[in-house]
């Protein structure tokens, strides 16, 4: 990658700011023998800012890098030595939102093995499954799920045997730490079954220079995450973090009044979030007097016109990353673009290509809907099991469809799986969940492609009312008729309490049909 771009990025967010020689010398010299794993990270940070505060805990309060780098490298040795953990087992990681998650992913990362990290939502049969299907040696999670982790076929520690290793295992004499464990993330399953797909180790600072030259953080700053950190988005959250010294503030659950109370009370100048937490804080009407300067989401599709509600009432903070557990990152769209280009997702930073093509693999005309493909250095690199994704010269397909605009704006018009072909025509359901959107008696809406013995499909709309609010079908095929074509109009209109969701909001197609 560029090294004038690295430089100037780097220096525009002080991350380029003297230090104490000896701590600057520690910091570097880290990353050159331990590279840019998650070990190697924090151990960075505690180098150069050791008694700086690394995590705000919902109930631990504040913890120190020095402090979190010393109780994951004892809890690494507490798993080498009573549980025989070594360099390629897989451990499953249970956990919400707090410090020791955190701990338990560097620990991996120090002993060399692969941390899993597990979807709190998940069944005990499907955790089983999960388990039995990456291998777990052990399973680590949090007291709340000792329930369910009782089916998994595999050694288990809740937090408060973690918390009882760590106290009784003698600290290491000296850091040292393996490049070989990978995080495994799991895929949404909102189609099927979860996959688990490796993530990569960042080779250098390129790629945190291709988020932070888009999304302005700044090194040292306060980063509230409420998006769950077993989840992609949360997880580069937590890189982010670390890379540039932040404090990190956590809590297990994500509350709209809990969420601005942590922002005012802790003067957080950036939140990473999923969209449905961006819709629940508007809902709950309630703004932090202080309000953080990002406001970072990524996961599911954002509405164009929740982008400019949330914007009108928190101010132009809101930036929408477009990506995938597979692909990283495509694009990230600004405040600007989103003031302007209310749907766009925006354009590829720096380092990522992104291309439209056509099922037979050529680039298709500006405006025109093809299949999007990116590449970038963090693709994965591949899943646990089975194929690698589809790949075409060095692009990964990342299973959306999508069009350019002649200002080069990314939009993404939906998945290539939901696309419905009624009567001969193609329906995309996402301009329609949109309009529906728009409607003042509408929490939420879901749109699908559902069997038709006459057109082969049609669409079907699942909608959630506002409490004390009321439509029928016939106004919602009626208001769409009048702004939409015909095959657009859902023949099916069911009204829902809610909508099925995964952990990290995306709406679950399966369980609607």
């Amino acid at each position: 990658m560029d090294l004038l771009f690295i430089g100037k990025t780097l220096a525009r967010r002080g991350l380029l700011h003297p230090g104490r020689p000896d701590r600057v010398f520690d910091q570097l010299n880290t990353f050159r023998r331990w590279g840019f794993t998650l070990a190697g990270e924090l151990r960075a940070a505690e180098a150069r800012d050791p008694r700086k505060i690394a995590v705000i805990d919902e109930h631990r309060g504040p913890v120190s890098y020095r402090v979190l780098v010393r109780r994951s490298q004892r809890l690494a040795a507490g798993l080498v030595a009573t549980r025989g953990i070594r360099t390629g087992d897989r451990i499953g990681l249970l956990c919400r939102n707090h410090a020791g998650f955190i701990e338990a992913m560097v620990a991996c990362s120090i002993i060399g093995a692969d941390a899993v990290f597990v979807n709190t939502a998940l069944s005990a049969p499907q955790l089983a499954t999960v388990a039995e299907q990456q291998k777990l040696r052990l399973l680590i999670h949090d007291r709340e799920f000792s329930g369910i982790a009782a089916a998994v076929p595999c050694e288990r520690l809740d937090e408060s045997h973690v918390e009882t290793l760590i106290g009784q295992t003698a600290p290491p004499r000296s850091w040292t730490s393996s490049r070989d464990g990978r995080m495994i993330v799991l895929t949404s399953g909102t189609t099927g079954a979860p996959k688990g797909a490796r993530r990569p180790t960042p080779t250098g600072f390129g790629n945190l220079c291709s988020i932070i030259d888009r999304i302005p953080l700044r090194v040292g700053q306060r980063m509230h995450i409420a998006a769950p950190i077993f989840h992609t988005w949360g997880y580069a959250a937590l890189q982010l973090a670390l890379a540039t010294r932040a404090t990190i503030v956590l809590q297990r659950k994500f509350d709209p009044a809990s969420c601005v109370s942590v922002l005012e009370r802790f003067k957080c100048d950036s939140l990473f979030a999923v969209p449905v937490m961006v819709q629940r804080l508007m809902e709950s009407g309630l703004v932090p007097s202080v309000k953080p300067s990002i406001v970072a989401v990524s996961g599911s599709a954002l509405p164009g016109g929740m982008a400019l509600a949330f914007m009108d009432s928190w101010g132009d903070s809101l930036y929408n990353l477009y990506g995938s557990t597979e692909a990283s990152w495509a694009s990230i769209a600004t405040p600007r673009d989103l003031r302007h280009h209310p749907g766009t997702a925006g354009r590829p930073p720096h380092g990522t290509r992104v291309e439209i093509l056509s099922p037979s693999g050529k680039r298709v005309a500006k405006g025109e809907v093809g299949q999007i493909y990116v590449g970038n250095e963090m693709l994965f690199e591949g899943y646990t099991a089975g194929p690698s994704g589809d790949i075409r010269d060095g692009l990964l397909g990342t299973g959306d469809l999508g069009h350019v605009d002649n200002d080069g704006l990314l939009y993404v018009d939906g998945r290539a799986d939901d696309m419905v072909v009624s009567g001969g025509e193609n329906v995309f359901p996402r301009p329609v969940e949109e309009l529906l959107a728009q409607l003042p008696q509408v929490r939420e809406v879901a749109v699908v492609g559902v069997p038709d013995a006459d057109f082969g499909q049609r669409l079907a709309a699942y909608i959630v009312l506002h409490e004390g609010t009321y439509l029928d079908a016939d106004e919602v095929r009626e208001y769409v008729r009048h702004y939409l074509a015909r095959f657009s109009v859902p023949r099916d209109v069911h009204f829902l309490a809610e909508l099925p969701r995964t952990a990290t909001g995306k709406v679950i197609p399966r369980l609607l049909r």
